[in-house]
C-alpha cells in the first residue's frame, strides 16, 4: 500500500498584529506560510481553521487562552530545504524552530510537524 501524498508541515497559531512580519522573515528562510482559512488545499478553510484553533487552545486548559482569536497557519519548507524523496534534513527544523522562538510572545505551536496535502506554490503567468 502506497502513502499518499502529504506535505511536512508545523501549525501555528500567529497572532495576526505580527502574521505579516513573520511570514517575509520565513519566506527568507525558505519558509511558507499559509493561512488554513485560504489554503488551497481546504475545501471549507475558514471552518478547518476555527477547528484547528479550538483544539489547539482547548488541549492547554486555558494556557493558550490568549490565542483564541489567532490565526492558524501552516508553515512548509521550500525547495531549497527538499531534496527528492529524502527525509527533511534536521536543519530545516532547527531554522524553523529558531524563527518561531524569535517570535515567542505572539506564537503558540507544538515542536513536532504533520502532514498535510501537498500545497502548491501559485505560479504567475508568463507573457
Amino acid at each position: 500500500m502506497r502513502r499518499l501524498p502529504h506535505e511536512n508541515v508545523a501549525t501555528v497559531l500567529v497572532d495576526p498584529r505580527v502574521l505579516e512580519d513573520l511570514e517575509l522573515e520565513l519566506m527568507e528562510l525558505d519558509l511558507r506560510v499559509w493561512p488554513v482559512a485560504t489554503a488551497p488545499i481546504c475545501v471549507d478553510g475558514p471552518r478547518q481553521a476555527f477547528q484547528i484553533r479550538r483544539s489547539l487552545v482547548m488541549k492547554h486548559h486555558g494556557e493558550w487562552d490568549l490565542a483564541a482569536e489567532w490565526t492558524p497557519v501552516w508553515i512548509s519548507f521550500g525547495e531549497s530545504w527538499r531534496f527528492g524523496d529524502e527525509p527533511l534534513p534536521w536543519s530545516a527544523h532547527q531554522a524553523l524552530w529558531h524563527a518561531l522562538e524569535q517570535h515567542g510572545a505572539h506564537v503558540r505551536y507544538h515542536r513536532r510537524l504533520g502532514g498535510v496535502r501537498p500545497l502548491q506554490v501559485p505560479l504567475e503567468p508568463t507573457g
